[in-house]
């Protein structure tokens, strides 16, 4: 799978793209099975789906390294400010805009960049001109389409759902102590911001990737790729 994108100039000329997908992801721990970049390979995957399904879209490089501080102190793990993911967000759509592309989807495969809903919020004050994806409920259909036995709170990191997903795009990024490597993160609530991921898991891991596979993961991304249709609709019924 391509996820990310080889098109030249003139490919662009000739789609007159009016919608710019944006993946971003994270340079952080997924525990000792799965790589830093997973969940920059995850909205790459996504993104790459929806510009294989639908028109009229310009899938962009993604940014690797965003919001990711309530994983500091595991090694590798690398952070920007929110103030600088929303800049490069803010000057990517500035750029866009010149080259005669209105409209912009953010493809999100990190839940800590709680910062894109502001961007997202701000750009749109005059009108639809752009879009988080995937929402939580995205997120929890395609665990029902795909048969999971988790749920987002229980499978939050590196877990069955981003394990499966990489066992699906590239199963040899992902290390074998997947199957042993379920840890139970308990009852986190609104306390994950103030202590930190290091206050519930050892490992990095919260969740049961031991459960993972490839089949699962095949098929959370059909139903991702699915449900964008209404994003794609909302962007587009713009009157700017």
């Amino acid at each position: 799978m391509d996820i990310i994108t080889v098109a030249a100039s003139s490919d662009v000329t000739a789609a007159k793209p009016d919608v710019a997908i944006l993946p971003i992801g994270s340079f952080e721990q997924h525990g000792d099975h799965l790589p830093l970049s997973t969940d920059t390979l995850v909205a790459c995957s996504i993104s790459s789906a929806i510009a294989a399904r639908y028109s009229g879209v310009l899938l962009l490089p993604p940014i690797t390294i965003a919001c990711s501080h309530e994983h500091a102190g595991w090694p590798g793990t690398v952070s920007i400010s929110a103030t600088t993911l929303h800049n490069m967000i803010m000057d990517i759509f500035s750029s866009l805009r010149s080259s005669g592309i209105e409209r912009l989807a953010i493809v999100n495969g990190h839940g800590g960049n709680y910062v894109l809903s502001n961007v997202v919020q701000e750009l749109t004050i005059s009108g639809p001109c752009a879009a988080l994806y995937p929402g939580r409920d995205d997120w929890s259909a395609s665990r029902v389409a795909a048969g999971l036995s988790t749920d987002a709170h229980d499978d939050m990191h590196a877990g069955e759902i981003e394990t499966s997903l990489l066992l699906h795009i590239d199963p040899q990024l992902v290390r074998p102590s997947y199957t042993t490597a379920d840890h139970d993160g308990l009852d986190r609530r609104a306390l994950l911001l103030t202590h930190g991921m290091k206050a519930y898991t050892k490992s990095g891991v919260i969740g049961q990737p031991s459960l993972a596979t490839a089949e699962k993961g095949r098929l959370v991304l059909e139903s991702l790729a699915r449900s964008f249709a209404p994003y794609l609709g909302a962007l587009r019924h713009s009157t700017s």
